[in-house]
């Protein structure tokens, strides 16, 4: 059980370095390439790719603290410091959308020449460089690698959107698309930084896993006959993977031996894990119903 979520962890931190090379070598090809053409749109994307980069670079290192092992000051670990990257990632990605808004909105209204050629090999080599990180990533589960994904699916279809538009504006003298694609491409990356920044703040607030249903788990654990009711319920996740449980069960024989009582919590704990995934589980067997008690919701 524990194997497999450390594994899990080691391939996010591999995934999110391999992303986070690609970007940064690529950033600077795209400056010498900004020079080498003259192009303003390259240029300006080398500028929001060097930023993307250095959130890459902390998503990548806040992924490695994510980890560590548990301490006196940190009993559960470090696996929040995972979510920490998310939202600094998120919060650029934000930043970065407006700016491309920003810069879109006045080209609209005045269109200026591009080097359509130019635009078009970089745009390839965009595609191959980004596409193979967004591969790279969509390999991993957790939300730091989303929203990392996210990064590199916006550098992707960027690309594609400036590749569509050079072919076209060397036939045609069409120059507005570029800012066009470039502001429905900013805004698609917005709905996502804000379905992502749902789910972290959710996560942060111990919100239920966005993938468990509290009625499904007592209607689970009522399947054993020997539990007579459940209260006390409380579950939440660390990190989007890593989730929690903790509940009360009343057993149907008051005068159920301790034997009997953890062959019970066993069969339960095996079912939450296998079922729902529940990576750390507590529960207390109780035989009264004097127990002053909060109910599941």
């Amino acid at each position: 059980m524990g194997h497999s979520h450390t594994h899990h962890h080691s391939s996010s931190t591999e995934n999110i370095k391999v992303a986070f090379f690609l970007n940064l070598f690529f950033t600077i090809i795209e400056f010498i390439g900004g020079v080498y053409t003259n192009s303003l749109a390259i240029t300006s994307d080398a500028i929001h790719d060097l930023g993307d980069s250095l959130s890459l670079g902390m998503a990548w290192y806040f992924q490695k603290i994510s980890t560590k092992k548990a301490t006196k000051k940190y009993s559960y670990g470090f696996k929040r410091f995972a979510l920490l990257g998310a939202l600094i990632n998120s919060v650029i990605l934000l930043i970065g959308s407006i700016f491309i808004i920003l810069k879109a909105i006045p080209r609209i209204i005045n269109p200026e020449e591009s080097d359509a050629k130019g635009m078009m090999w970089f745009a390839i080599l965009g595609i191959i460089v980004n596409g193979a990180a967004v591969l790279k990533l969509q390999k991993g589960i957790s939300i730091n690698e989303r929203v990392v994904s996210l990064h590199m699916l916006e550098d992707v279809l960027g690309w594609v959107a400036v590749l569509i538009a050079s072919i076209i504006m060397q036939f045609w003298d069409v120059p507005i698309l570029d800012p066009i694609l470039s502001l429905l491409i900013a805004l698609y990356i917005l709905f996502n930084v804000f379905k992502n920044a749902k789910e972290s703040i959710r996560i942060i607030l111990q919100g239920t896993p966005m993938a468990v249903s509290v009625d499904e788990i007592k209607t689970k654990i009522l399947e054993n006959k020997e539990i007579k009711s459940l209260h006390d319920c409380h579950l939440w996740t660390m990190d989007g993977e890593y989730n929690i449980l903790t509940v009360h069960l009343l057993m149907v024989d008051k005068n159920i031996s301790w034997q009997k009582a953890d062959q019970v919590k066993k069969e339960i704990r095996k079912v939450l894990h296998d079922d729902f995934h529940f990576e750390h589980i507590t529960l207390e067997i109780e035989v009264s119903e004097d127990c002053y008690y909060i109910d599941c919701v």
